[in-house]
């Protein structure tokens, strides 16, 4: 897993972003929708020598505790994992990514996949 990173799409209901987005007539709302795609897509084919999995949308989510079975909600939108030489060069990979300069996106977290301990 050395140089492989997980990087987690992060998005709020009570974002700005949303807010603006929400704003957006239905016909302008498509029009980003569709220059979004188109680069969310670009940047997946730019990239595709390092993805290790095109991961994809999060939905609904269950938290399972001692105490049960429960529906949360948490800002985990979608994920991707690529390989980079470095954390600084994965994390910049998604600078500028679609899914904020676009999209209503938050933010990327970016972190390492380690190797499990004794293994």
């Amino acid at each position: 897993m050395t140089n492989t990173y997980l990087a987690v799409f992060t998005g709020s209901k009570t974002s700005p972003n949303l807010a603006r987005w929400t704003a957006l007539s239905d016909s302008e709302r498509r029009a980003k929708e569709q220059e979004g795609l188109a680069a969310w897509g670009a940047w997946m084919t730019r990239h595709k020598d390092i993805i290790v999995e095109a991961g994809g949308p999060l939905g609904k989510t269950k938290r399972v505790s001692s105490t049960g079975v429960a529906d949360v909600s948490n800002e985990l939108a979608g994920f991707v994992i690529v390989r980079a030489s470095s954390h600084e060069d994965a994390a910049k990979l998604f600078e500028g990514h679609p899914h904020f300069a676009i999209f209503p996106g938050d933010a990327v977290e970016v972190m390492p996949l380690l190797p499990i301990p004794g293994a």
